[in-house]
Order: C-alpha cells, then structure tokens, then sequence
C-alpha cells in the first residue's frame, strides 16, 4: 500500500483563539457564544460549554467562532496534547490549536485519530517550566501519512468501534468499582464512624514485619537486572507489571531485605500529592523476583487480616481519612512513616467476613484487568496503524 505525506500546513487550516476581558462583566454575563478552554479537551466529542461568552466579548479579543467538525488541540499546561472534535459552533481560549482539514484530501475523523496516536510526540516537544507548551508551528509541521480517503474512513470507522468498545468497558468497571465500594460498606460500614462497632486496635499489633524499600535508582542509561517496583507500579486494581518495569542490578543483601512476597502489600509511603500517600496493592505473583524501591513500605500482616481485604480498607474513601490524620508534610512531600502506619486505628471485622468479601472482590477484578489490557491494545493498534506496521487491507 503507498501513502503520500503531507504536513498539516499543507491541506489544514488552523488557529487560536482568546480570552476577553476578564475585568468586563458584559463580556461574559448573558453570554450565549461557548467558549471552549483546554481544560475541557477529553479527547471526545464536545456538544456543550461550561462557559459562556458575549458578542461583545467576542467582538473586543482574539477569540473567534470555530466551525463545528474542527479538531481542537490543547497547546498549554497540564493538558498539553489533549484533543476533541467540535460538535458545535464554538470560541476557544488562545492555549487551543484548532485545525480544519481539506476534506478532498483528508478525513476529519482519520486525522483526528493520528494525532491522538501522537500524544506522546506532543508532550515530549513541551517546553518551558511551570507552564510546558507547544505551538501551532510544532503543530503545522507534523507530518501525516495519508492514503486514499476511502482507506481513512475505513480506518477512521475501526477505530470508531474500538473507542465505543473501550468506552462501555470503563462505565462497566465504573459499575463494578461502585458495587465494590457499596459491597464493603455493607459488610463492614465506614471505617472511621465504625457503626457496626468492631474491635479497634494499632496496626502495628499485627504487623509482622515492615520496611522501606531500596534508596538507590538504576542509571539512565541502563535497565537490566531485576524488576523493582515504585509507585506508579502501585494501583487501586492491583501491581501492574507491563512493559516499562524498572530493572536494577541488585546485591544479595539487597535481594534479601527488598525482596516482596505473596500476600505482602505495598504501601505508598510519599508523593506530592497527599492522595497518594498511603495508597496500596497486595502483591500476588510474578514470573521472576519481585522488589521494591524506598517510596514504598512493604507490610506483612498477621492471620487476623487478610491483605487485600486490608489494602482495600487503605485505599477506601474512609480509610484514606484514617491516614490522612498521620501525613506529615516537608519540602512539597507528603509523607507517613513507619511508625505513623503501626498507629493506625483500624477496625478489625471476624476473618470469616473479610475472606467472604475478598471472594467478591476477586470475582469482580477480572473486569478492570480486563479493561486495561484493552486499553492498551487499542493503544497499540492506533499507533501501529499510523507508524505503517499495520496494513488494514
């Protein structure tokens, strides 16, 4: 199959837009023009505006109305490469990008997926400190491979599909996260409030052993030796183990104090978000050796828990409370200590009920996993398709 390239320059059209005054109210109050931010770019289609602009607003600053079908694609900031395809007539803020094709030459729909396939080209060309950006001309010289617009609809309507896939795969793990969390509740009511009166004692009572991870960080330039998590590893779900684990060489005394074992969990000790702190997974098996770097703490825990019973009273809204009461704070980290975990009050329901819900739990997990192995695979396929690994014939 032979697909031209051409850069966006050459067959779109593009633009910015602006913000009015903040300073005129008459700019904004009674305002029926939506006016699209970054912020509201989701990669989605966008048929609403959370704000709202004046003629005259739009008359006294760069902003200008944007055609429906344009592809918007966030320039500023934290949402650096976020895209959506316009569904209605529009104005956007100066940090959008938004961009029109020739449609003699290319399909809205196909371009806007090849440059979802580039996100990480977008991100990786941010520059600037607090406020990372990239321009339109980063934008205007991207290079796109274009086939007949027969094949671009056709893989336009793929991908179409695998996204409506996708979509309804996550509102089912929305679904099935919201029974969980009604599940436990049920069982065992709030952690913090404890209305079904369990007993309530230190953690550190049945700790049988804990301890930070190893502090030493592998070389840039190296990634061999054996797999040590850290704590983006570390989710609600569970460990997740893909293709970017982190490998260090390690000594055998570092393999003996680091080493995780089954049913151990893993505790995220510090971030610079407090929501983070204390978010943890149980971990259940791998291939190989499996260790553990500082920015965790790894807990062994008597019979009178079960782990993933524990570790999900950890990452309960309740339980978050819990240890929120012991983050301690320096230098823009959150942080917990050993010592501050051993404190924690937490209630302590029969074994009988705990393993009853971790039945439940188990029978409910396969969902996520099955939901982010999906995801991946939907990632994969758009970026083979656009890389020209993968003929759609």
């Amino acid at each position: 199959m032979s697909w031209r390239y051409l850069k966006i320059a050459d067959f779109c059209s593009t633009g910015s837009g602006g913000t009015p005054s903040k300073s005129k109210p008459e700019y904004y109050e009674g305002g029926d023009i939506p006016w699209i931010k970054s912020g509201d770019l989701k990669d989605s289609t966008i048929y609403d505006a959370n704000d709202y602009i004046t003629a005259a607003g739009l008359e006294n600053s760069s902003a200008k109305i944007v055609e429906k079908d344009s592809i918007l694609i966030a320039m500023y900031g934290a949402t650096v490469g976020r895209l959506a395809i316009l569904g209605i007539n529009a104005a956007t803020n100066q940090a959008i990008c938004n961009i029109r094709p020739d449609t003699t030459i290319a399909d809205m729909k196909y371009l806007y997926y090849f440059l979802r396939s580039k996100f990480s080209y977008f991100v990786g060309n941010a520059v600037g400190g607090a406020q990372p950006n990239i321009s339109q001309g980063l934008i205007k010289s991207l290079e796109v491979p274009l086939p007949s617009l027969i094949e671009q609809k056709r893989i336009a309507d793929i991908l179409d599909k695998a996204a409506d896939i996708r979509q309804k795969r996550e509102q089912a793990v929305k679904l099935a996260d919201d029974f969980l969390r009604a599940t436990f509740l049920k069982m065992f009511g709030d952690p913090v409030s404890n209305p079904m009166g369990w007993d309530v004692r230190p953690l550190g009572q049945h700790i049988i052993h804990a301890n930070n991870g190893l502090s030493r960080r592998r070389k840039e330039s190296e990634n061999t030796g054996e797999v040590v998590l850290r704590l983006q590893d570390v989710h609600y779900e569970g460990i997740r183990f893909d293709n970017n684990l982190n490998r260090i060489k390690l000594t055998t005394s570092e393999k003996e104090r680091f080493l995780v074992a089954n049913g151990d969990i893993l505790f995220i000790r510090v971030n610079g978000n407090p929501d983070y702190v204390g978010r943890s997974a149980v971990f259940e098996g791998y291939k190989e050796n499996v260790y553990h770097n500082d920015h965790l703490i790894r807990l062994k825990i008597s019979k009178e828990y079960e782990p993933i019973f524990l570790s999900y009273l950890f990452n309960h809204e309740g339980g978050k409370r819990i240890i929120s009461r012991k983050i301690k704070t320096s230098a823009g980290q959150y942080t917990i200590s050993q010592g501050g975990i051993e404190s924690l009050d937490i209630y302590m329901p029969p074994i009988s009920l705990q393993k009853k819900f971790v039945e439940i739990r188990n029978s409910v997990m396969n969902l996520p996993y099955s939901c982010n192995s999906f995801t991946k695979l939907y990632t994969t396929l758009n970026q083979k398709i656009f890389s020209g690994y993968l003929w759609l014939c």
